[in-house]
């Protein structure tokens, strides 16, 4: 079924929960993806991937909602989405690995991770991801 509705708008009862508490620009960025993709490929687990890479170039997930990167950091959300679909390895899973210490410090703050002062960069992505699916989960 597709996502967006003939006016233009995403139909928020199809959207993964994450999205549908995100803005609306995020919501439509991942619906006029998803159909897209599921037209190429049909509506299946392929067709959600693609809209999700396509949601990373402009977004990060924070917590429980996907949140807008600033204009300089828009792109491949890490090394491992660069690679695109042939790449077996792990992404990091909605967070800007690409991103400055400083601003992972931030995120991980309003996260309120407990031992963000004394994590390495690496650490640090890993705490927000793991932070993020435990906020996901509970809505």
């Amino acid at each position: 079924m597709p996502m967006l509705k003939k006016s233009g708008k995403p139909r928020k009862k199809e959207l993964p929960g994450t999205i549908a508490r995100s803005g609306k620009h995020a919501q439509k960025t991942f619906a006029k993806a998803h159909d897209a993709a599921a037209e190429e490929y049909g509506d299946g687990r392929r067709a959600h991937q693609t809209a999700y890479s396509a949601l990373k170039h402009s977004y990060e997930k924070v917590g429980d909602h996907w949140e807008r990167k600033d204009k300089g950091a828009r792109g491949p959300s890490d090394a491992h989405a660069a690679e695109g679909r042939n790449s077996r390895k792990k992404t990091a899973g909605g967070v800007d690995a690409n991103a400055s210490k400083d601003h992972l410090m931030d995120v991980a703050r309003r996260l309120d991770i407990p031992g963000r002062s004394k994590m390495k960069k690496r650490e640090l992505v890993s705490a927000i991801e793991k932070a993020n699916s435990r906020k996901a989960k509970k809505k």
